[in-house]
Formats: C-alpha cells, sequence, structure tokens
C-alpha cells in the first residue's frame, strides 16, 4: 500500500543520556518508550550494550530486558546485542535462560563479537588484554547455545557444568554485525540475522546478501530472515527534524572526536560554529540517518529495506527531550502501519517468531522465523 512500509517495524533502543539529566531518568524513560512502543505495534524492543559513553545508559542488557518484559505483555524484547566476547558464556545462558523462563516466548538474545566500547573499557571488562580473543567467538556461540539444552538421562554426568535457568529455555538467538564474518556465521547456523546499518550503511548490501547465500536450514529458521537497523528522527515537518537531529550531530561529532558526552540539546548544537572539517566528519557520521516528516521517511525507509532484502526495520531514535522521541515513534508507526491499525496488525494478525523447536510456547508457532560485530 502506498505510503507503507513493507516490512515490520521494531525499535532498538541505546537509551540516550540527555545533558543535565541522569542515568536513572535515562532507564525509565525506557520503560516508558517500551510501553507506547507496544501499544503502536512495534513488533519488538532490543537494548544494545555500550560501556564508558556519558550519553548511553545500556550498559547492562541482561538487566534492563528484565524491566522492558515485565513492563510490557506481548511485545519480544531483547539485546541488541549482548557482546559474547566481554562474558562467560555460561554468565548469558544463565542471564537470558532465567529471563526465557520468566517470560517464554518473548525473549530475543541478540549477539555481537565488538567490545562495545573503547580499548580500555573492554580490557577492564574482560579482565585483560586478551580477554575471550574475538577470534573464539564461533566456539564460544557454540559453547553459549549448549547450555540451552535440555539434559537427558544420558547425560548425567558428575562433572558436567550445568546452567540451570537456560536449561530448556532457550531464547531466539540472533547474530548482529556490521560487516560480513557474522552474516556467514548465521547463515551457516542456520540462524537469524541483523545489521547495524545507522554505522555501517555502505557494508549493508553485500553482508546480507552473503548471510542468504550462506544461509542452511536449520532447527531453528527454514529460511534466512534479517532485519536491518536505521537511525530515524521523524518529526511533524521536515525542519523540527533537522532542528532536533542537532543533538545527535553535535554527539557524533564529539564521539569521533575523542570526546564522548551526554546528549546535547537542539539549542546547544544550534549555537555551537562548524569548522568545514567538523561539517565533514558531521556527514560522515550522520549521512545514513533518516531525517524529516513522514512523507520524506517512510519511503527513504521502504527503499533502504528493498534495496538490501531485509525482512524487517528496526528504527533507533535519540532526541534530548523524550516527548520528541515520543513522537517520532508514533508518527513513524502510524505512517508505516496506519492510524488505529498498529494494535491489530502486530498482536492479532499472524506474525512468525523465532522459537527453538525443542520448546513450544502458547500463542507462537514453534519454527518459523520472525543491531561491530554486534550493534554496541
Amino acid at each position: 500500500m502506498e505510503g507503507r512500509l513493507s516490512v515490520p517495524l521494531s525499535v532498538l533502543d541505546l537509551c540516550p543520556v540527555p545533558t543535565g539529566e541522569s542515568a536513572g531518568e535515562a532507564l525509565r524513560r525506557s520503560v516508558d518508550l517500551a510501553r507506547h512502543a507496544e501499544r503502536w505495534g512495534f513488533r519488538r524492543y532490543w537494548v544494545a550494550e555500550h560501556h564508558n559513553l556519558p550519553g548511553i545508559a545500556s550498559a547492562a542488557p541482561a538487566v534492563l530486558v528484565g524491566r522492558l518484559a515485565s513492563a510490557t505483555s506481548t511485545l519480544r524484547v531483547g539485546s541488541g546485542g549482548v557482546m559474547l566476547p566481554n562474558y562467560a558464556p555460561l554468565t548469558v545462558a544463565e542471564q537470558f535462560g532465567t529471563l526465557e523462563a520468566m517470560h517464554p516466548g518473548r525473549i530475543d538474545l541478540g549477539i555481537g563479537r565488538a567490545p562495545g566500547t573503547d580499548r580500555a573499557t573492554a580490557r577492564a571488562l574482560r579482565r585483560g588484554a586478551a580477554g575471550l580473543p574475538v577470534a573464539g567467538f564461533a566456539s564460544q556461540l557454540a559453547e553459549l547455545r549448549a547450555y540451552f539444552g535440555a539434559e537427558s538421562a544420558d547425560d548425567q554426568v558428575a562433572d558436567r557444568i550445568r546452567a540451570i535457568p537456560a536449561e530448556g529455555n532457550e531464547p531466539a538467538v540472533w547474530l548482529l554485525g556490521s560487516t560480513g564474518y557474522s552474516a556467514e556465521l548465521a547463515g551457516q547456523l542456520g540462524l537469524p540475522f541483523a545489521f547495524a546499518y545507522h554505522f555501517s550503511a555502505a557494508n549493508a548490501r553485500p553482508a546480507l546478501a552473503l548471510y542468504r547465500q550462506t544461509f542452511r536450514p536449520s532447527a531453528v529458521l527454514a529460511e534466512p530472515y534479517s532485519i536491518v537497523s536505521v537511525s530515524v528522527l521523524c518529526a511533524a515537518d521536515t525542519a523540527t527534524a533537522r532542528w532536533l537531529h542537532g543533538s545527535s550531530r553535535l554527539s557524533m561529532l564529539r564521539l569521533r572526536a575523542g570526546r564522548p558526552s551526554s546528549l546535547p540539546s537542539p539549542e546547544e548544537a544550534a549555537e555551537r560554529p562548524y569548522s568545514a572539517a567538523e561539517q565533514t566528519v558531521i556527514v560522515e557520521a550522520t549521512g545514513s540517518h533518516v531525517v524529516g516528516d513522514p512523507a520524506t521517511v517512510i519511503p527513504l525507509l521502504d527503499q533502504i529495506v528493498t534495496s538490501v532484502g531485509a525482512d524487517e526495520l528496526m528504527v533507533t531514535t535519540s532526541t534530548f527531550a523524550h516527548t520528541d522521541r515520543l513522537a517520532s515513534y508514533e508518527l513513524l508507526a502510524q505512517a508505516a502501519v496506519g492510524p488505529g491499525e498498529q494494535r491489530a496488525s502486530a498482536l492479532l494478525s499472524p506474525v512468525p517468531l523465532i522459537v527453538p523447536q525443542h520448546v513450544r510456547h502458547p500463542g507462537g508457532p514453534g519454527e518459523a522465523g520472525d543491531p561491530a560485530e554486534g550493534r554496541g
């Protein structure tokens, strides 16, 4: 239908922290956004893992996912993602197995292989310069997934390590990426794949093509299924959207300069003079962002989805004022799905969800498919 998106919509939340506000306020506003997203018909709500960034509060995805799941009732919630080399696979299995046991059929475990931070912080997370090396990512992933397997009578070995809350409680496992590595691995394993278009737009088409080319059907997924995450800011008119986007432009400039900050106000961004070199950096950092009114944004998003061949669109939006962020997502939902149709479309129509075959949850099918490597 003209003016509508051809794929489902989801949310990627980095929990932005505006200047002058606390991380606690940012986290509470994320919970509020999730409640709204559920009412507006978004399919899933993911939180990213970032560390040592003053403007981002999403450092502990497992903790936040639990709060979001408790605050909603039908929305799929998850990580976009957990950076696996930062943790022992056993820890991640226990955390997300617990979440799946408490909220069956609603948890997504997105896995990435980047640190989600700077090198010094990565060393602190991993307790050493090497930690869990990225080169061992595939074996770490295999270990993680093995913990979710239900124990059999023949497998009661005394020294076997078991993740008790994870056994039989496997969430939907996704691989995340911004290059071809995780795309190819996801394809080989028959897992769904999410690509971080919002900071690696040029790699999106080849990575998703590689995913489809290498895909092998699995017990999880019969056909390839992919998400592309895009940075979007939608307002009632394009001039307002561009004004509000000034916060993100200045924030990205500071990040690229090695001076990350809390999210500045659009007034602060507008008052600051920018050199030619800084303007170039801003264009490079935010050139893939989609900014404008609904009539401008929806066709651009559909063009991206069609160009890369994605099955679902995940939107990440940062604004200084919470009301502006809510308005952006609501306008997007109304324009993409149609007024009054969002809830019925998301909750009442048949929706494919990725659920391990050995788990059967009420209300969802058993095997069909539903943001560095990693969005973080």
